[in-house]
């Protein structure tokens, strides 16, 4: 499906805004035909008229921790995988459970001494031992890390859902199985993660 048939698409579900078209352009090329088949399958439903909720456009520590997330947690899942990560993220800075911040909400967990206690964090990456930016330098998977950021700026300028993440706060990897989901209703799975509310 071209590009053009796509923009089409986004004007008819009234979201007139050019700086998304912009981003979704940039972060969905034309070649990339994935993001137009779960727009077929009506599988994501960005409407711009709904706040985004304590993600702001303007925040950009929050849109560096969110596209830090999404990278290093769903990288080698595609866009589809670190999307539903974003969403997460998104989904737990609305509820008054966690923090109000992306980076609160990804950096949440244990603390000794200022420094995250390992493998006690709420998103793994951040607190796994591993430095995530060694000397502040950008991720080595470019390509992963352009398309986390794109989706970090959809994420904080729209409000963006993925049919089956409704409400969702949690997932997990497919390998392991964490006692907290027993209280946790199973919502689906996208890529190598179940995600529950």
């Amino acid at each position: 499906m071209p590009t053009d048939s796509f923009l089409n698409q986004i004007t008819s579900l009234e979201l007139e805004n050019e700086k998304l078209k912009n981003i979704l352009r940039k972060a969905f090329p034309e070649k990339s035909g994935h993001f137009f088949t779960m727009i077929k399958l009506a599988v994501i439903v960005a409407l711009m008229t709904v706040s985004s909720g304590g993600l702001s456009a303007g925040d950009s520590d929050g849109r560096k921790c969110l596209a830090e997330a999404m990278y290093y947690e769903a990288r080698d899942q595609g866009w589809r995988g670190m999307l539903a990560v974003g969403i997460v993220i998104q989904n737990r800075v609305r509820d008054a459970r966690y923090p109000e911040t992306a980076c609160g909400v990804v950096r949440q967990g244990k603390y000794r001494n200022g420094n995250p206690v390992k493998h006690k964090c709420q998103f793994s990456y951040y607190c796994d031992g591993k430095p995530e930016r060694p000397g502040g330098r950008l991720p080595a998977e470019k390509e992963a890390w352009s398309k986390a950021m794109d989706l970090a700026a959809l994420l904080t300028s729209t409000k963006v859902g993925i049919t089956g993440l409704e409400g969702a706060t949690h997932y997990h990897a497919t390998w392991v199985q964490p006692p907290w989901t027993t209280g946790l209703v199973r919502r689906a799975q996208i890529g190598g993660h179940i995600f529950y509310a």
